[in-house]
């Protein structure tokens, strides 16, 4: 999944020799596109680019797709869920629950076929994305590492530059766009006296006999921290796992990143008071020394500043020294840390400004939410290192979320470069309501990105159609015209899928009482994942959205509606879901979205002067009313049919088929009623 580091064989005055020694590798192979990896990220955006017909490449260093899960994690044991059993038939709800598989137009190429497990090994994943690239033929060059990325500035070049590409060969590849999907392959180390004692999460042993009877400091709070400990906890005296922060829990801040219950055994030991424990403090502040038994000990930082260089280790201070019940008192036989991954750089010249140099930006490249860099057009990040525009979000950091990013991306690329505007259903608005409610049950995209990714709507002239565009990133909404090559000039709708404004966090009681709403009129307070429809009457500005109120996904609308939460996640409730969603809909376009019967539609004809719209699009269009005995009755009484028309019963038995009828069944009278009937057909 990661590029492995840069050798330094391959370094730039390697590269530099072994292109003076072989010319022809100093001439670019081109492409349009560059992948970089060939994992999860890489091979989604390899299908879209190869069913969109383009020309575009994949550099893999490892003989085969997926090299990130040949090894991680450690223990081997996804914590991403494999849900076969929905109870639904509908393939676009059943992604939601099936957090692994990518997306493809092959059934075949489902999670669900390579794995029962609910938490599934990391060798199925292997196995998945090998048959994924397999079977759809994507065109990758394996065993071929990047070694240096550059820029070469050309004007007919479509970002107004090239990406020069060298392979540890030396071979040259030249790319207009260049999509990066390495993941995080480096891990982060935190440097402090002593540190070059801890063992690290990606070398440490995870045979369990080579802990019976020791004493372990895990530094970390994560998931990986979390399965280390799982792994040995039977078999130690005690586990201690210190960080700087209180855990977070994965179900309090509904964040799949943070610790999951299948890894969070020693949170029951530390509570049941069973040796085991959590402690915070800032690893920078702390020091870790090895004494003459080969144990090793907590002490601070300031300790071993003002001991003596020429002390040894064994006459340095320890914090029990001045305070008698120290927590970390009692010294380790082994230090393990793990601490997460950070994205490699070293590859990337200074010219494409991927870095932004804070704490953050060591972490993740520096992009802007529509995942391009901020440093350099052109170039791309996706997949797990594109995890900065929704970190502790949303899941833009795992498969079932960027997904859904790596489409997002590529719609993008395809209206720039191939002027593919970004696809869309154009439906009338009496459709309206039941798209919505259809996206809001279904669509796996919108549920899974939740707050990053959001259905748009745009109003046609008049409000008498609409086009709806799905999985839009909705904090580039002020430059949707220009993305999408989509206009909205009428009028738009944002649908958005959230959870309520205070109900996510490390330290919030996800379980207490009253914690759901359930009635129509408290929808606002929904806490649990619920849809949110935004009415605009013009594209917000990119100050607007700049500049929205804290916490708010999207800038201030003209209107806005909670669809109440529901807690089998089924928004069709005709009363409680359906009806108030039709009505904010009716109040924000002025307008009946209602179906009507012929016989109504007639009616409405006859005393309105603006119909709705579904008698508008198919009543006066001849598209409706079967003639009925009551409605022959009234026609009559109303003296806008003889009374010696015939009746429902007489067109019934009659071999005439409904096509073929009048608009109303039978010819109008005449009189000052029809003529005014037929008036008002002309104005609308």
């Amino acid at each position: 999944m990661g590029l492995s580091a840069v050798a330094p064989l391959w370094g730039p005055p390697g590269l530099l020799l072994a292109i003076a020694l072989h010319p022809a590798l100093s001439v670019p192979l081109r492409r349009d596109y560059c992948v970089l990896g060939a994992g999860p990220a890489g091979l989604q955006m390899a299908y879209f680019l190869q069913h969109a017909g383009r020309d575009y490449e994949v550099f893999e260093r490892a003989p085969r797709p997926g090299s990130f899960f040949t090894r991680y994690p450690r223990h081997r044991k996804l914590i991403s869920i494999n849900k076969r059993y929905t109870g639904k038939a509908n393939a676009e709800f059943n992604l939601r629950h099936d957090w692994n598989s990518l997306l493809s137009h092959d059934p075949r190429l489902l999670f669900r076929h390579y794995s029962r497990a609910y938490f599934p090994d990391a060798h199925d994943m292997v196995r998945y994305l090998g048959d994924f690239a397999d079977t759809l033929g994507l065109r990758i060059q394996y065993n071929t590492t990047i070694a240096h990325v550059t820029l070469d500035k050309d004007r007919r070049a479509w970002n107004g530059h090239y990406f020069i590409l060298t392979d540890q060969k030396g071979q040259v590849h030249q790319c207009s766009v260049l999509l990066v999907a390495t993941g995080l392959s480096v891990p982060n180390q935190v440097d402090f006296p002593g540190s070059e004692n801890v063992e690290g999460y990606e070398s440490v042993s995870i045979d369990p006999e080579d802990f019976i009877g020791q004493n372990v400091l895990i530094l970390g709070r994560g998931n990986s921290a979390f399965e280390t400990a799982e792994n040995i906890l039977g078999v130690t005296n005690f586990i201690h796992m210190l960080s700087r922060s209180r855990v977070r829990l994965s179900w309090a801040t509904h964040y799949v990143g943070d610790l999951r219950a299948i890894n969070n055994g020693l949170l029951d030991t530390y509570q049941l008071k069973s040796l085991d424990g959590l402690l915070e403090s800032d690893l920078r502040d702390l020091a870790i020394l090895k004494d003459s038994k080969g144990k090793f000990h907590v002490t601070l930082k300031f300790f071993l500043e003002e001991a003596s260089t020429n002390q040894s280790t064994d006459a340095i201070t320890l914090p029990q020294d001045d305070n008698d019940n120290f927590a970390m008192r009692v010294p380790y036989d082994r230090v393990i840390r793990c601490l997460g991954w950070n994205f490699d750089f070293s590859i990337f010249n200074k010219s494409l400004r991927l870095n932004s140099g804070n704490a953050f930006g060591k972490k993740y490249p520096l992009i802007r939410a529509s995942y391009e860099s901020k440093g350099s057009r052109g170039l791309f990040i996706l997949g797990t290192a594109s995890h900065s525009v929704d970190y502790r979000k949303s899941a833009g950091g795992f498969i079932h979320g960027f997904r859904y990013t790596v489409r997002a991306v590529h719609r993008l690329l395809e209206h720039r470069h191939h002027s593919v505007a970004w696809p869309a259903t154009e439906l009338p608005i009496t459709q309206l309501t039941s798209s919505i409610v259809r996206r809001v049950n279904e669509a796996s995209g919108l549920y899974q990105m939740f707050g990053v990714l959001a259905d748009v709507i745009l109003l046609k002239e008049n409000a008498m159609a609409f086009e709806y565009l799905e999985e839009f990133p909705i904090q580039m909404l002020a430059q949707l015209e220009t993305l999408t090559g989509r206009k909205a000039r009428h009028g738009l709708f944002v649908i958005n899928m959230e959870y309520g404004r205070n109900f996510s966090g490390p330290d919030k009681d996800v379980f207490f009482d009253d914690r759901s709403v359930g009635h129509m009129e408290d929808a606002w307070q929904s806490n649990f994942l619920h849809p949110v429809i935004y009415y605009y009457r013009y594209l917000p500005t990119e100050q607007e959205v700049r500049f929205r109120p804290v916490h708010w996904p999207l800038p201030r609308p003209t209107a806005i509606h909670h669809i109440v939460e529901d807690f089998l996640t089924d928004w069709t409730a005709p009363i409680g879901h359906i009806l108030p969603l039709r009505r904010f809909l009716e109040n924000c376009l002025d307008t009946d979205l209602r179906s009507f019967y012929a016989e109504s539609c007639f009616l409405f004809a006859l005393t309105h002067q603006k119909l709705p719209p579904f008698c508008q699009q198919g009543y006066l269009r001849m598209q409706g009313l079967m003639s009925t005995e009551s409605l022959w009755q009234h026609r009559v009484e109303s003296r806008l049919l003889r009374d010696d028309a015939p009746t429902g019963r007489d067109l019934e038995d009659s071999s005439q088929q409904p096509g073929d009828q009048e608009l109303l069944g039978a010819p109008l009278a005449p009189g000052p009623l029809a003529q005014s009937l037929d008036s008002n057909k002309e104005e609308l």
